[in-house]
């Protein structure tokens, strides 16, 4: 079972042990018997940390885990995009090619370490 944070008004923070399934249900304060809410309970470096890197943060957690969904939209807007800078295929779906003064095949690339087929 795990262990929930809660908050009375008038004694503060308390914890108790619940069923999972009955996590977002009030718990009794152990002082007052009042019904507290629960309550999620930051470190407080998070709540200290540059809002800049925290959202950084954020957005690679999210990525970690959440797959790329292609659409026909975003298809679309790669294809308008290979149009406009030429970075990956003709039209034709051939892969745009140069040859190099000595003869030899040069696929244009960011990464001009690799070897070509």
């Amino acid at each position: 079972m795990p262990l929930y944070d809660y908050k009375c008004r008038e004694h503060g923070l308390f914890q108790e042990l619940g069923a999972m399934a009955e996590a977002g249900n009030p718990a009794h304060c152990p002082t007052c018997k009042a019904l507290s809410p629960r309550v999620i309970v930051l470190p407080p470096e998070l709540l200290a940390m540059d809002p800049a890197r925290r959202n950084a943060e954020a957005r690679n957690e999210k990525a970690s885990h959440e797959p790329i969904i292609s659409t026909a939209d975003q298809r679309a807007r790669d294809a308008e995009h290979r149009k406009s800078c030429g970075c990956k295929k003709k039209s034709d779906g051939k892969h745009m090619l140069f040859y190099t003064a000595d003869g030899k095949k040069m696929f244009p690339s960011m990464r001009p370490w690799m070897i070509s087929h």
